[in-house]
C-alpha cells in the first residue's frame, strides 16, 4: 500500500458502505471496496447473482459468489418471494436456472396464482415467428390488454428487422428501447447510402455520408471541394467528383481515393443488370472496406453491427430488385415513431433487466443464437451460464404471460439453414410449459417454400386458417405483390421478345397498369400507411391522403382496393 495515509483519511470518512447490484461489480470496483470496508467493516451489499449479465462490458459474477469468503461476520438474507411473477413463470425461470454451477442458490416463491404456463411454439422461420407473435399481440389487444404491458426481448438487435416489418405492415404500434429502430442504425444507414448511390448517382445526401466511410483520406477540404464544383456546374456531387479526379484541383493521395471510389460506383451499377442484387449489394460491403472496417473494429458493438449488415442482405433477398427494397426501406423510414402512448416495447435481452410487462415474447430460441456462438466461443462454460442466466432475466420480466419461441429454419446468404431449438428449451420443466405447435411436425419443405419461394409462399395459413386483421391485411398484401411480380415477368418477357427494352422498365409498367385500375377517391389499403383514399394518380403513382399517415406519394403496385 503506498498511501495508507490517504486510505485512512477514506475510513474514516465512510462509516457504512452500501453496493447495490453487486453482480455487476467489475474487477476494479471489488478492489475498491475491499479497501475501503477494512476500516469498519460495515458493508452492505444487494444483489442477485442469477442476474450477473454483464460479462462482456467488465462485470464479474465471482465477485457476488464469494462474498460470504470475502466478508465472513457478514449476515446473508436471501429474498426469495416474488411479488412480480406468476407461480409457473417462477418454477420454469427456477429450474432453467438451476442448471447452472456457479450461483449461490435460491428458491423464488409467490403467493399470487399459478396463472398460465409457458407457452412454446416452434415456427417455421424467422418471419412466421414474427408474424405469429404480431397475431397474438393483436388479439390480446382486442380482449382489452394495453400495448404497453407487452415487451419482445430478443438476444441480438438483428432479430428487430423482422418484428418491426411485421409491425408496420399490420398497423401496431411499437416502440424500441435502448437504441434506434433498425433501418436507423449507423451501420444500415451506411449500407443503404452505398445501395442509393450505386442506384442513384443523383442521390447526394447518401453520397456525402459515405464518401470517407471508411476512411480513405477526404477529408473535409476534399469534400468541400467537391461540393463548390458540383455547385459551379449544376451536377450532383457524384458528378462532381468524377469532374475532379478529370482536372488537377486535388492533391494527388485525394485524387487516386476519390477517381477509386467513383470507379466503383459505376462498376457496381453495371453489375445490377448481370448479378442479383443481394450479391451486388454483398460486393459492394466488400469493395468499399465497409465489412473489414467493422471486422477490424475491436469495440464490443462491431460483432453486431456486422450482424445487422448480415440481416439486411438476407432480407434484401425477399425483393426482386434493389429498387424495390429501397421503396421498401424509404416508405419504412416514412412511417412515423415516437415513444408515448400505447405501444408495444421491442428490445433486446441486455436492455430488459430492471423492467417488467404482462406479457414477454421471447423469440429465437435457437442454438447458435441463444446460447449465442459468439459467448460460447469466447468464454466457453462461463459463457454458458451467463447466457443462461440471460434466459432466466427474460422469463422473469414477465407478470403474467411469458412466450417462448423458435425457428427451425433461417435464411443465410440466400441459403435456407436448419436450426436446433435451444438446450435452454430442454432445460425448461414440462409442469410449467405448454407447448403450442405452430409449423407442422414433419416439414414439407416444397410446401412452404424452403429453397426457392418467397415469403408469400411460405406465409400461407395451416389447418384452419388465421383470421386476425394483421393476418388480412398481409394476406392482401402478398396477393396484390404477386400480381404485380407477374406483370413484371409478362412485361418483360413482352420486351424481351420484341428485342429491346429492359426488364427494369417492366416494374413502371407494371405500376403504370396498377394505377389504371384505380380511380381519384378510391379508398385503398398500403401494407405500412393504412387505409386511405386515392387524391391524385400521376402515371405509376398515387398520392394518397392516408387516415393515419397523413399524405404519401406511393407506387400503385403497393396498394390494394380497400
Amino acid at each position: 500500500m503506498e498511501h495508507p495515509d490517504v486510505l485512512k483519511r477514506f475510513h474514516e470518512r465512510f462509516a457504512f458502505i452500501l453496493v447495490d447490484e453487486y453482480q455487476d461489480t467489475n474487477v476494479a470496483q471489488y478492489l475498491w471496496l475491499r479497501l475501503l470496508s477494512q476500516g469498519n467493516h460495515n458493508v452492505c451489499c444487494v444483489g442477485d447473482d442469477d442476474q450477473s449479465i454483464y460479462g462482456w462490458r467488465g462485470a464479474e459474477v465471482d465477485n457476488i459468489l464469494r462474498f460470504e469468503t470475502d466478508f465472513p461476520s457478514a449476515k446473508v438474507i436471501r429474498l426469495e418471494r416474488n411479488y412480480r411473477s406468476t407461480g409457473n413463470i417462477l418454477g420454469a425461470a427456477s429450474h432453467l436456472i438451476a442448471h447452472n454451477t456457479g450461483r449461490l442458490g435460491k428458491t423464488l416463491h409467490t403467493d399470487g396464482e399459478a396463472g398460465e404456463k409457458l407457452a412454446l411454439r416452434t415456427m417455421l422461420d424467422d418471419e412466421a415467428e414474427a408474424r405469429t407473435v404480431a397475431e397474438d399481440i393483436e388479439g390480446l389487444h382486442r380482449q382489452g390488454h394495453d400495448y404497453n404491458g407487452m415487451a419482445i426481448l430478443v438476444r441480438a438487435s438483428f432479430q428487430m428487422r423482422a418484428f418491426e416489418d411485421r409491425f408496420l405492415m399490420a398497423g401496431l404500434p411499437y416502440r424500441v428501447i435502448g437504441g434506434p429502430r433498425f433501418y436507423e442504425r449507423q451501420e444500415i444507414k451506411d449500407a443503404i447510402a452505398y445501395l442509393d448511390v450505386t442506384l442513384n448517382p443523383a442521390n447526394d445526401l447518401k453520397f456525402e455520408r459515405i464518401v470517407n466511410v471508411p476512411k480513405r483520406g477526404l477529408g473535409e477540404t476534399t469534400v468541400r471541394t467537391i461540393h463548390t464544383r458540383a455547385r459551379n456546374e449544376g451536377m450532383p456531387l457524384l458528378e462532381g467528383a468524377r469532374a475532379l479526379v478529370a482536372s488537377s484541383d486535388l492533391k494527388p493521395q485525394a485524387r487516386k481515393s476519390l477517381g477509386g471510389l467513383v470507379a466503383s460506383f459505376d462498376r457496381w451499377r453495371s453489375h445490377l443488370e448481370t448479378m442479383r442484387h443481394t450479391e451486388v449489394a454483398e460486393l459492394i460491403l466488400d469493395e468499399s472496406g465497409y465489412t473489414a472496417m467493422w471486422q477490424a473494429d475491436k469495440s464490443p458493438q462491431a460483432p453486431t453491427r456486422l450482424e445487422n449488415l448480415k440481416e439486411l442482405i438476407r432480407f434484401m433477398d425477399e425483393f426482386d430488385s434493389l429498387a424495390a427494397f429501397l421503396e421498401h426501406v424509404s416508405l419504412v423510414m416514412d412511417a412515423e415513431q415516437d415513444s408515448d402512448g400505447d405501444r408495444i416495447s421491442l428490445m433486446t435481452l441486455h436492455a430488459a433487466k430492471g423492467l417488467e410487462f404482462d406479457t414477454v415474447y421471447l423469440p429465437g430460441w435457437e442454438e447458435g443464437l441463444f446460447p449465442h456462438q459468439r459467448a460460447l466461443d469466447e468464454s466457453g462454460q462461463a459463457g454458458l451460464e451467463e447466457e443462461r442466466r440471460l434466459a432466466y432475466v427474460g422469463i422473469t420480466r414477465a407478470k403474467k404471460r411469458s412466450r417462448i419461441s423458435f425457428a427451425q429454419s433461417r435464411r443465410v446468404h440466400g441459403m435456407w439453414q436448419n436450426a436446433a431449438p435451444s438446450r435452454f428449451v430442454d432445460e425448461l420443466p414440462e409442469a410449467h410449459v405448454e407447448v403450442i405447435q405452430s409449423a407442422p411436425a414433419a416439414r414439407d419443405y416444397s410446401r412452404y417454400g424452403y429453397g426457392g419461394g418467397g415469403m408469400a409462399s411460405r406465409e400461407q395459413p395451416t389447418a384452419g386458417g388465421y383470421s386476425s386483421p394483421g393476418w388480412q391485411r398481409a394476406a392482401a398484401y402478398r396477393q396484390a405483390k404477386e400480381q404485380a411480380k407477374d406483370a413484371r415477368k409478362a412485361s418483360a418477357k413482352s420486351s424481351a421478345g420484341m428485342g429491346g427494352g429492359r426488364v427494369i422498365d417492366a416494374e413502371v409498367v407494371a405500376s403504370t397498369d396498377a394505377a389504371s385500375s384505380f380511380s381519384v377517391g378510391d379508398r385503398v389499403f398500403h401494407d405500412k400507411f393504412g387505409y386511405g383514399k386515392i387524391a391524385v394518380i400521376d402515371g405509376p403513382n398515387l398520392t394518397i391522403d392516408f387516415e393515419k399517415a397523413e399524405r404519401k406519394r406511393v407506387r400503385a403496385s403497393f396498394i390494394t382496393r380497400a
